[in-house]
């Protein structure tokens, strides 16, 4: 909760750092937020049955869940944001490209950005550790299935980076 300026919360207590976001801060915080998750309701349409193991926006289904492909939208959304969350805390450490990171995740997957003991960590990746950036083409390169473009995952990524991109 934002009151008089200060953020407050009766889960959460007071920061020990004097970290106060002004209410500019905190409104652009979730507009990206909530254009995220409209971005990723509009690329990923509904998943029915045939998606099989994917629900409502594209939740996989983990061993646990209780529910299947008939869930209510009100439900998928409240599992979209809260599988978003979960992808941007992976990138916490990115700062304000956490957003953008966490989107592209929700799509491809988190291994294939940090790497695995397999898999190669992402150019995107060790750029910004660098300190560098200058990511756009590095984003924009996730665009493939099997290897060939598809002109709609292009759309995707050009619009996920030009709405959620930080600029310096």
């Amino acid at each position: 909760m934002f009151i008089s300026g200060k953020w407050s919360s009766p889960l959460v207590s007071e920061p020990e750092s004097s970290f106060i976001l002004s209410d500019y801060e905190i409104l652009i915080y979730y507009n990206r937020f909530d254009s995220a998750v409209a971005i990723i309701k509009q690329y990923e349409g509904w998943h029915t049955a045939r998606h099989y193991p994917y629900v409502g926006y594209g939740h996989k289904l983990q061993k646990g869940d209780n529910f299947d492909h008939t869930i209510s939208k009100p439900f998928a959304d409240s599992l979209l944001r809260q599988d978003l969350l979960q992808k941007c805390a992976a990138f916490r450490r990115f700062g304000k490209d956490s957003l953008l990171l966490g989107v592209l995740a929700y799509n491809i997957g988190e291994y294939r950005l940090l790497g695995t003991p397999t898999i190669k960590k992402s150019t995107l990746i060790a750029k910004l550790e660098a300190g560098n950036r200058d990511i756009q083409a590095d984003y924009i390169s996730y665009r493939k299935y099997k290897g060939k473009v598809i002109a709609a995952l292009e759309r995707r990524r050009r619009h996920e980076f030009n709405a959620l991109y930080e600029h310096p």
